[in-house]
């Protein structure tokens, strides 16, 4: 005798399928590549906060904290490629937590006077530059048109962390024979120049789109 096929209800069809999303979507949200950016996001705040507490052990835990966020910076997109794990929300998120972390340090390095004189100029070089590009990423991604980082700003931005790391360190460990400050200082003007050079490049890229647009009306 042949059974007769049984079909489920289709609400149970339905809410199967939500059930799936709804785990994709967790996976997604909570996956490792996005919380390791989700803790360079959280750093930000407790690095901030190390500086209103006098003494070398205050400076070891930001100097601590900085390098560990600036490890994940490497590691979350790595992994994320390599674990096939890659998300919108990360794309977002990483360059954000990138600008939140360099920005706040440059500030609070400009306030405690570790970075102080010229040294100065090089620090607004970097803020301004990320303010323009951030500008003009938002401008053209409203025209579905994709800016991708170059292998230069990559060097700009391992510049950037090492600098700020050797200027973290430099009240800690300088002594006449290892110059500390001053690399700090000569990587920090390096990244200000691959700063500017590629800046000038994504806004040479932006300012040809619009006059492609502005020849077609």
């Amino acid at each position: 005798m042949v059974r007769p096929l049984t079909v489920p209800p289709a609400h149970d069809c339905v809410k199967s399928m939500e059930n799936t999303l709804q785990q994709k979507k967790q996976r997604m949200i909570w996956n490792l590549p996005n919380l390791l950016t989700y803790g360079r996001i959280i750093a930000v705040p407790a690095f901030v906060a190390c500086f209103y507490f006098a003494g070398d052990f205050w400076r070891f835990v930001a100097l601590g904290l900085f390098i560990a966020a600036s490890v994940t910076d490497f590691l979350d997109g790595y992994l994320a490629r390599a674990w096939s794990q890659q998300s919108k929300l990360g794309q977002m998120l990483d360059p954000i937590a990138d600008k939140l972390l360099v920005g706040a340090a440059l500030i609070m390095l400009v306030s405690d006077k570790t970075i102080n004189d010229l040294s100065v100029l090089a620090a607004v070089i970097i803020l301004s530059r990320e303010i323009l590009v951030s500008g003009l990423r938002e401008f053209l991604g409203q025209l579905s048109v994709s800016v991708p980082v170059t292998k230069i700003a990559k060097f700009k931005t391992a510049a950037q962390l090492g600098a700020i790391g050797f200027l973290l360190a430099a009240p800690l460990i300088d002594r006449e024979e290892l110059h500390t400050l001053l690399l700090g200082d000569s990587l920090l003007w390096c990244a200000a120049l691959l700063t500017i050079y590629t800046g000038f490049d994504y806004l040479r890229v932006g300012i040809k789109y619009l006059i492609e647009e502005d020849m077609k009306d």
